[in-house]
């Protein structure tokens, strides 16, 4: 089983850009997560047959969003964190907005297995969300994929808008406490390492050089100088099942590229 995840901002643009289907016709997902999809439903002309597609798109329109794509037929899917989550944390509207109302999570629950996909808040370059992530976002998504996790399995991917370590990006030592690489960040992702959640791309690559994001500015694509912000991770009770995780660097079309996890 082939799950890919992407970053697509602005899944029109890449649509129109001709970029989209072929990527899908290539690779074959079974499973597809996006982020940042910046439309609603229909609002792309995307016609992938065999497919069956979820969307949870933001309250304001042309603003991050998620989707999912399947070939399987899902038991069930659930839109955004549950109440209780959000309640229990304190999550509410802040001077950017809702983040419960900003489309950024799905679950689909499937036979043996979770799959989740979430856009998760940027901290801002004024590190005004950085409170909301800290406290209240990373600490509540954590929560959520526990409670899943102790139905069934869970695979959670997206944009997790961190870089773990000084390997998950190009310039540590000069980005070291702006956004993105955090004490307070870094520790949200750790957290979800220390409850026993697997990175699966660390399991077959050390080191640095691979990145899933690259700034618009100073050609940092061409010359590599990324960050590793996207992340395909998995349960415990599954690392003996994945077969292969994969940064797909090559696909055009936005400033992420696809990440993908091969499972038995």
């Amino acid at each position: 089983m082939r799950i890919i995840s992407w970053n697509v901002n602005g899944i029109r643009s890449v649509v129109k850009k001709g970029l989209f289907t072929p990527f899908i016709e290539k690779y074959q997902p079974d499973i597809l997560c996006l982020q940042e999809t910046k439309a609603e439903q229909g609002q792309a002309v995307i016609d992938l047959s065999g497919y069956e597609e979820y969307w949870n798109s933001a309250k304001k329109k042309g603003y991050s969003g998620t989707a999912i794509f399947t070939k399987l037929k899902p038991i069930a899917v659930f839109n955004d964190l549950p109440e209780n989550i959000c309640t229990k944390f304190g999550l509410k509207e802040d001077k950017f907005g809702d983040s419960r109302t900003e489309g950024r999570v799905i679950a689909a629950e499937f036979d043996r297995f979770f799959v989740v996909t979430v856009y998760t808040p940027n901290a801002k370059d004024d590190l005004g969300r950085i409170s909301l992530r800290h406290k209240q976002w990373d600490p509540a998504f954590l929560a959520y994929c526990k409670e899943l996790e102790s139905k069934k399995p869970v695979i959670f991917c997206g944009d997790l808008n961190v870089a773990h370590t000084p390997d998950d990006l190009a310039r540590p030592k000069e980005n070291e406490g702006l956004k993105g690489f955090t004490k307070e960040e870094r520790e949200g992702f750790q957290n979800f390492i220390d409850a026993g959640f697997i990175d699966t791309f660390r399991m077959f690559n050390k080191g640095n050089g691979f990145y899933t994001w690259w700034s618009h500015w100073s050609n940092a694509r061409a010359r590599n100088i990324g960050w590793r912000i996207d992340y395909m991770m998995v349960s415990n009770t599954l690392k003996n099942k994945v077969e292969s995780a994969a940064i797909h660097s090559e696909v055009l079309g936005s400033d992420h590229c696809p990440i993908e996890v091969v499972i038995k």
